[in-house]
């Protein structure tokens, strides 16, 4: 009897298993609809808005169902715009749930155009196009491409700009200090556009400036709020006539400064750092931390600067590589250097140019007298006209007359040892010793016809500046 169950039990299951793989009738295929790509249109072929029609609509985009299998207000769809050409591989994007068609306004459309780093009003070609799927993002389907011609407008900046249409940097950061008006070309910035100034200028570490939009006035400037917040040197917001100071990178050296009025920014980037050997003395107190610096442009320990030696006092100073007495180095005679030598003995009061070489470990010391020698008709390049030390501004000054074409040059105690010319280039405006003879249209700007105070400014270590009034 056993037997039997057992077999009529396993009868039942076959009969289970065949009964359960019967067919039932085909599955249902509109569940698993693969849908139709989109047809996208627009309503204009072209669009050229004015800040006024900011909040206008400006252009509708419709497209076709994609026919998913699905409830239609679920399925999402995504207006994909790019510069042509790109493939929208930096695209710009808009979603859109269950609707077919899109409405922008000018200001909407011009963020978009701006995004791409479009210049205000100038036509640019843009793709659009739209791409469909499940709320899932499951089974994509594209449009076809439309090319239409987009102008963007200029947005009103955050920052009024300079109506001079000229930007100036003036403080205790720059080579001619808070001295207003300032040397020009070298403290004056590039209109890169009607609200984007550039320009790469030479900064003392730990000090402040400002921006002024009229060379020579104090009037108006452009500020900061608060600058004690943390990491606003390198940049941040910034404003017309707020209270405080920019204030300036720590580490001397050269830097882009870039000030953005449409989104009230500035910043600060870095170019190259100058390397400083501080001159302590008797003549201003033995402290290393607040004695003037030699400059090294290239920081590679090859030092030039000028300092004012006054009257009195023994005339006797050293060289330390850092604001204090634990790298100092002194005389160790022939024009050496040693960390073991003695004082460095001037022969009496002058306005030194000093140079130094840490890897050589050799010094040297001149006193200087300045002049103004070029092709006027007085002197025809065989005549220096003496120019005047001014303390207060660390500055030396002439008059000049000068007639159509003329070009001069600096140069001390009428030699040409020692002689400085424009620096041309990216640093027009600036000395460098030998340079071009100023007035040269080649190089620099030509000096217009008049009479003119021309003024020097040496005393930033490395970094020299000249005005012409």
């Amino acid at each position: 009897m056993k037997h039997i169950v057992k077999l009529l039990l396993v009868a039942a299951s076959i009969g289970m298993i065949f009964a359960s793989c019967d067919k039932t009738g085909n599955l249902p295929t509109t569940k698993y609809a693969v849908g139709t790509d989109p047809v996208l249109t627009s309503s204009v072929a072209a669009t050229a808005p004015v800040p006024g029609d900011s909040s206008k609509n400006i252009i509708t985009f419709s497209w076709t169902s994609a026919n998913y299998a699905t409830n239609a207000s679920t399925v999402k769809y995504i207006l994909e715009f790019d510069s042509s050409g790109r493939n929208f591989a930096k695209e710009q994007t808009i979603t859109i749930t269950g609707g077919l068609s899109d409405t922008l306004t000018a200001k909407a459309l011009n963020t978009i155009l701006l995004g791409f780093g479009f210049a205000y009003n100038t036509a640019y070609n843009v793709d659009v196009r739209v791409t469909s799927s499940y709320g899932n993002n499951n089974l994509k389907l594209v449009s076809n491409v439309l090319t239409l011609k987009m102008t963007p407008y200029v947005v009103p900046p955050k920052v009024v700009p300079p109506s001079t249409k000229a930007l100036y940097l003036v403080g205790s950061a720059t080579s001619g200090g808070w001295g207003n008006p300032v040397p020009t070309p070298a403290q004056q910035f590039k209109m890169l556009d009607s609200v984007t100034y550039q320009g790469t200028f030479y900064l003392n570490g730990g000090q402040q400036y400002l921006l002024l939009p009229l060379n020579g006035d104090w009037t108006h400037k452009y500020s900061v709020q608060d600058n004690t917040i943390n990491g606003l040197s390198a940049g941040g917001s910034f404003g017309a006539d707020l209270p405080s100071n920019f204030p300036g990178p720590a580490t001397t050296g050269m830097y882009k400064i870039t000030v953005d009025f449409q989104h009230g920014l500035f910043s600060v980037v870095s170019v190259s750092q100058f390397g400083l050997l501080y001159v302590p003395g008797d003549y201003q107190g033995w402290t290393p931390a607040t004695a003037p610096t030699l400059g090294a442009p290239k920081n590679d320990g090859n030092f030039d600067g000028y300092i004012n030696i006054p009257a009195g006092g023994s005339y006797q100073l050293k060289f330390a590589t850092t604001p204090d007495w634990s790298n100092a180095l002194g005389d160790a005679g022939a024009g050496k250097l040693s960390s073991s030598g003695g004082n460095i003995q001037l022969p009496g009061p002058g306005y030194y140019n000093f140079t130094a070489n840490t890897k050589t470990n050799t010094w040297s010391a001149t006193a200087t007298t300045w002049s103004v020698i070029g092709s006027f008709a007085a002197s025809g390049w065989s005549n220096d006209i003496p120019m005047t030390y001014n303390s207060s501004s660390n500055s030396w000054s002439a008059q000049i007359t000068t007639v159509a074409g003329d070009q001069f040059k600096f140069r001390a105690n009428a030699s040409w040892n020692i002689n400085l010319g424009d620096a041309g280039g990216s640093l027009v405006g600036s000395l460098s010793y030998g340079g071009n003879n100023i007035g040269d249209p080649a190089t620099n700007a030509a000096v217009p016809a008049g009479k003119h105070t021309v003024t020097i400014f040496l005393g930033n270590g490395g970094y020299y500046t000249y005005m012409i009034q």
